[in-house]
């Protein structure tokens, strides 16, 4: 398994979640989060926005639906035709194990499963 993290607009977060419900991977979390990028912030006027808020979706998936799941999220969550600075980040990242905290069962990273004993 792989855990895809999404630094996306506000904006756009509606139409990554749609779009990757409709693709078939609804299991997403969702927190906002500030921060900036290569850009270092905004400024307007004589104002300087160091922190600009977002929203960071997680979404834990098989590694053979990475490619997919990336292309949509990008789909997405792009501006326009060719997209603009400020428009996201995708980080990905192994997970070695998840627990199922309802029926205690574990989930390997090679795909094996065990309950867990509590």
């Amino acid at each position: 398994m792989i855990m895809i993290r999404s630094i996306v607009r506000p904006e756009k977060v509606d139409d990554v979640l749609a779009a990757l419900m409709e693709a078939g991977f609804p299991g997403v979390t969702k927190f906002s989060v500030v921060g900036r990028g290569k850009q270092r912030g905004i400024k307007i006027g004589e104002i300087t926005y160091d922190e600009i808020p977002k929203e960071m979706l997680l979404t834990a998936i098989e590694a053979k639906d990475k490619d997919f799941v990336i292309r949509t999220i990008i789909g997405a969550a792009r501006t326009g035709q060719k997209g603009a600075y400020g428009d996201g980040k995708i980080f990905v990242s192994p997970v070695e194990e998840t627990y199922t905290i309802s029926s205690g069962i574990k989930q390997n990273q090679d795909g094996t499963t065990e309950e867990v004993t509590i």
